[in-house]
């Protein structure tokens, strides 16, 4: 299958391994059950255009089709994670399209968050150096976030005279942060170091920058080898829980639960304990 396919009925019967994809506007590199997409516009901090957004979005899209694929690492080239749409490529055209467009746009930009919270797979984003607008908006969507203490985050829309409720901030934003922090972030557009994001609760770690892209591949090397079936679950229902009343998400999640004990992994990592050896998990 090739990810820039729209067709919603397209199934997974007709699937081709995510491994032999080639990109197209970013690098794609795939190691064992881990791919690392990596920005790659290192001289301009790997900004965003039309056709990267988009090959991103059908990117994330097609993962829920990718059985060969476990984690996903995201990060940026040239010690930069991503400074947001191309100002020449993407703003510059903006200032002059008409309303139905510039809704097609938004849209679109909107719908490559959707793909990576609907993807099964747990997204890892690794984050050095700049990381602002469109890029703030990546780490933020990601499951986990690396960072290092030169990172500097910025929901920088306001700054450019746009509102802060862009690609879902103003609803992912304060889960990750709390709501005051994500409004003053929202309203000033005001760079978060590595130190504060850390410290707030938007990153998970702090690493050093020579090792960030290595420690992300780790993290999701230990992932893609534990039950990724759960790990699946796991994401799909800390996502759909927003959602839900405290009662209906403990229903939900009981069955949830009673939907991994059928699987083979929960009976390997049973008869592994009663043998005190480590468990082998394949994810079925």
């Amino acid at each position: 299958m090739k990810p820039h396919n729209d067709n919603p009925d397209h199934l997974p019967g007709n699937y081709t391994p995510l491994a032999s994809y080639q990109a197209r506007h970013v690098k794609y590199e795939v190691d064992g059950k881990v791919v690392t997409i990596t920005l790659n516009r290192p001289d301009r901090k790997n900004p965003l255009t039309f056709e990267s957004y988009a090959e991103l979005r059908d990117l994330f899209r097609a993962m829920c089709y990718a059985e060969d694929i476990k984690a996903i690492v995201i990060n940026g080239a040239g010690g930069n994670f991503c400074s947001g749409g191309d100002v020449h490529e993407i703003i510059g055209p903006l200032t002059k399209m008409s309303m139905p467009a510039l809704l097609r746009f938004t849209q679109m930009t909107g719908d490559l968050v959707k793909a990576m919270r609907a993807c099964p797979q747990p997204v890892i984003a690794a984050v050095d150096g700049i990381c602002a607008g469109a890029g703030a908006i990546i780490a933020m969507a990601s499951d986990i976030r690396m960072a290092t203490e030169r990172s500097k985050t910025a929901f920088l829309f306001t700054r450019v005279g746009l509102a802060g409720c862009d690609m879902g901030a103003c609803a992912i934003l304060p889960r990750i942060i709390g709501q005051g922090r994500a409004a003053d972030l929202l309203y000033s557009g005001r760079s978060m170091s590595g130190e504060e994001g850390e410290r707030w609760g938007f990153y998970n770690r702090l690493c050093d920058p020579e090792q960030i892209l290595k420690q992300a591949q780790s993290y999701a090397h230990m992932l893609a080898d534990g039950p990724t079936f759960a790990h699946a679950m796991t994401k799909k229902m800390l996502h759909e829980e927003w959602d839900m009343g405290v009662n209906q998400a403990i229903d939900a999640e009981a069955q949830a639960q009673a939907i991994c004990m059928q699987t083979k992994d929960f009976h390997r990592a049973y008869h592994a304990f009663v043998a005190k050896e480590k468990p082998e998990f394949e994810g079925d």
